[in-house]
């Protein structure tokens, strides 16, 4: 079964060095959706290696299966545009509407 579009959880502001966590949810397909995160649509990195991570400045941790992406301190810098697009190699992907988050 195809997925349908995903409900994305989004704060709107942040306060700088906060704990925030982004969600990304749909329940129709089968077998069970991935999940991609997108900021200024941009497909963010999934964090693998500690090294790379750090190199690229990454300071999330985005989940494909549960759909989360969390940040362990927000910063200026992740202040821009999410959504998150929803895949299970079965008919279309879907997409979230995009939402705005200030910190």
């Amino acid at each position: 079964v195809a997925p349908t579009t995903p409900v994305c959880e989004v704060p709107s502001s942040a306060m700088t060095g906060t704990v925030v966590e982004l969600s990304c949810k749909e329940t129709e397909g089968s077998p069970p959706s991935e999940y991609q995160w997108y900021k200024n649509g941009v497909a963010l990195l999934e964090k693998t290696g500690t090294g790379s991570a750090r190199a690229a400045n990454i300071t999330y941790t985005m989940n494909k299966k549960s759909g989360t992406l969390l940040f362990n301190t927000v910063t200026k810098n992740d202040t821009g545009e999410y959504f998150c697009e929803a895949s299970n190699g079965i008919g279309l992907s879907q997409k979230c509407s995009v939402k705005r988050m200030q910190v």
